[in-house]
């Protein structure tokens, strides 16, 4: 009996294990095909058919791709990798492009309440010179506000023309009250003779200007720093693969498909080494991320106190207030000093229109232009604002150092004790070595290729050391040259574009996607920020699931099979 049952059982186990092998037909390949939208559904054969033709996903038996399947495979893993990169940074994006929104509308602010205050204080005391200065006071805090936005001039400059502005209104209404206002030629004259004069506003300019910039500077430096910290996640996610890497996501992603096991999962220590083979560049940015997360919390510590520039600028009035009561003290002294620079003051035939001095409870003049600004609140004080962004930062400070580790224990690989793909088959455990994260511990990777470090990725990580050296205080920055780490900036595309290319294993080279742009800060809403979340979410294809597990259940008992009909066939000897 057991002879004639053995050729029967060798012959059932030996169909069960090809029936797993290869599928009968190409049915479910096609059906995911078309859900992911990889191809046309012509592309997938009926039945199994032999793999000569394919580069990466060859197999010893029948499969259901082509090489036109294979290339839109190809297509998919490096799109699949790139939305994967999208979502994985849009919570850490969202953090700073919200707060860089959040600090510019704070500053803002700021900015109209202290010329308010300033401009209400020269109110009280000096009603002609304010309502005429009005003007000069509002460019004196559009041009810090534009100083701390980056532009290229000095903040002892921009004091200094607003003084100069300054001058001839106190010469005529306060120095020589009650007389017909000076000519518009000899206010330019005054006004252009001011530096030249002995402490017409005493100390008051120059206490001004290094209070302003002792605060201001950090503030720009900040603000920069966000503005690269966006830069740098925009260039991450969308890291150009080399040809190698492409290679082996597609291996380890879709050649499960072409054996119709389009629910498998790649292997943990398989996945680590194809994505830390990948993301070799992006790990290297790691320290440098980290020491640029580190330098922003210490710079957020310093502004307070004389760097605090929210409260320089609301205290601004007083010195101003001072600068003024030191002309009109002086005023005989400074007016034969312009006497003999300008000679004797034209004025116009109209008789002045003030008395020019009014005491403090002269009340408001209703022709005054204040500017309306938001009641300030201690909750929403740029102090607060940052305190609250680097708390949320530092969950990040790790970000690239981790992300491969992240990407396969969250989307990609197969968990603990359950059948997994090895990059050939399904198996029960991956048996190479799994190397570490960086370029170095590429040299041993048995997936993936790295043939050197991604020059874009260089180039940014050259920014962040630049940037730390800003913000930790050790070099200062020239105006002028800090074009170089503003986002958007610099000549990246053309200075990498053509000198080598994927064919070659060269990092950032073009792969047919088109050249990499990097988006300028905007204000992201929320809503839009979930929007997109949903939309990389739709277009991540990766195959996972849980049915190659079963799947190598089911050969485990074809394998018992063949071994009972073994020791059978020995007991009936």
């Amino acid at each position: 009996m057991g002879q004639h049952l053995l050729p029967f059982c060798l012959l059932f186990a030996t169909l069960m294990y090809l029936s797993l092998e290869s599928p009968p037909n190409c049915d479910e390949v096609r059906k995911v095909f078309h859900q992911k939208l990889i191809g046309p559904l012509k592309s997938v054969p009926d039945k199994p058919r032999t793999g000569s033709d394919l580069q990466v996903c060859a197999s010893r038996n029948v499969t259901c791709c082509t090489k036109k399947m294979e290339e839109r495979y190809q297509v998919a893993a490096r799109r699949d990798i790139q939305n994967l990169l999208q979502i994985s940074s849009s919570s850490l994006k969202y953090l700073i492009s919200r707060n860089v929104a959040l600090f510019q509308d704070t500053f803002e602010n700021v900015m109209v309440q202290a010329e308010n205050y300033t401009v209400s204080s020269l109110l009280h005391t000096y009603r002609d010179v304010a309502v005429e200065a009005s003007e000069a006071v509002q460019e004196l805090f559009t041009d810090v506000s534009l100083f701390v936005l980056g532009s290229e001039t000095s903040v002892d400059e921009l004091v200094q023309r607003f003084f100069d502005a300054l001058f001839p209104l106190v010469y005529d209404r306060l120095i020589n009250p009650g007389l017909a206002p000076i000519s518009p030629a000899y206010a330019e004259c005054a006004r252009s003779a001011r530096r030249s004069l002995t402490s017409p506003f005493g100390t008051a300019p120059a206490q001004l200007a290094a209070q302003v910039s002792r605060a201001a500077v950090p503030t720009r430096v900040f603000l920069q720093a966000l503005h690269l910290g966006v830069e740098v996640i925009n260039t991450t996610d969308h890291l150009q693969l080399s040809r190698e890497c492409k290679r082996g996501l597609l291996k380890m992603n879709y050649c499960p498909h072409c054996q119709g096991l389009t629910r498998s999962r790649p292997c943990m220590g398989y996945c680590l080494n194809v994505l830390r083979g990948c993301l070799a560049s992006l790990a290297e940015v790691d320290a440098h991320w980290l020491e640029f997360v580190r330098s922003l919390e210490e710079l957020s510590g310093r502004m307070s106190g004389p760097q605090d520039l929210e409260q320089v600028l609301l205290g601004a009035h007083g010195l101003v207030q001072e600068a003024v009561a030191h002309a009109q003290k002086n005023g005989p002294r400074l007016s034969a000093q312009v006497h003999r620079i300008c000679g004797h003051p034209s004025r116009l035939e109209a008789p002045a229109g003030s008395s020019g001095q009014l005491g403090g409870g002269s009340g408001r003049d209703s022709s005054l232009p204040l500017r309306a600004a938001p009641p300030r609140d201690i909750d929403t004080s740029l102090a607060n604002r940052k305190k609250e962004f680097i708390n949320s930062l530092r969950l990040y400070r790790t970000f690239y150092g981790g992300l491969a580790d992240q990407l396969c224990m969250s989307e990609l690989a197969s968990g603990d004790s359950l059948a997994c793909w090895n990059g050939a088959d399904v198996v029960k455990s991956y048996t190479l070595r799994v190397v570490g994260n960086g370029i170095k511990a590429q040299s041993v990777n048995p997936e993936v290729k790295v043939k050197g470090s991604d020059p874009v990725i260089n180039q940014i990580i050259d920014k962040l050391k630049h940037i730390n050296q800003l913000l930790q205080g050790k070099s200062i920055p020239k105006f002028g040259s800090l074009d170089e780490i503003e986002t958007g900036s610099g000549d990246r595309e053309g200075r990498y574009s053509g000198d080598c290319d994927d064919e070659d294993g060269c990092w950032g080279s073009g792969n047919g996607d088109g050249k990499r742009t990097v988006q300028r800060v905007s204000k992201l809403t929320p809503e839009k920020t979930n929007s997109n979340r949903h939309h990389h979410h739709t277009k991540t294809v990766f195959g996972v699931g849980a049915s190659a597990g079963s799947r190598a259940v089911t050969l485990g008992v074809c394998q018992a099979l063949i071994w009972t009909c073994a020791l059978r066939l020995l007991l009936s000897w």
